[in-house]
């Protein structure tokens, strides 16, 4: 039995950060039998290298897939890295982008560096006149 790759020390590893963002999409690509198969999904997380999406369709480690973002109306080739099933029947697909696109997302992901304690990062002032957000005691009489 092979060992549980989700396990290794590197998987935790991220190369960008992971934003959970809705994008509509159409998936297509070749079933094992040579019938091509289009599917209207949308994304759950993407990154600056791909994304987790959840298809109907059945797919496998290392398929080619073609994304077509349906808001840009781009396409991109991608990799599937990661199947996992749902308990109502759906793929869990995590795709690589092949040969990268950071800007398919239109998202602006933050440098592999970045840290919220970096000094770049902005910080939640309270609004003047704000309520503090802590609970007060009841007045005693």
């Amino acid at each position: 039995m092979a060992a549980n790759p989700r396990s290794a020390p590197h998987m935790n590893q991220r190369r960008s950060q992971r934003i959970v963002l809705a994008v509509p999409l159409e998936v297509s690509g070749v079933r094992f039998n040579g019938q091509r198969f289009v599917e209207r999904t949308k994304t759950q997380i993407v990154s600056a290298h791909g994304g987790l999406i959840l298809l109907r369709e059945t797919v496998t480690a290392e398929q080619k897939l073609t994304i077509s973002n349906l808001q840009t109306y781009e396409e991109i080739r991608c990799s599937v890295v990661d199947v996992s099933h749902t308990q109502d029947g759906m793929n869990e697909v995590g795709v690589q982008f092949v040969g990268g696109s950071a800007r398919f997302w239109r998202v602006s992901f933050p440098p592999v560096d970045w840290s919220p304690r970096n000094p770049e990062a902005k910080r939640y002032e309270k609004a003047p006149g704000a309520a503090d957000s802590t609970l007060a005691s009841p007045e005693k009489k």
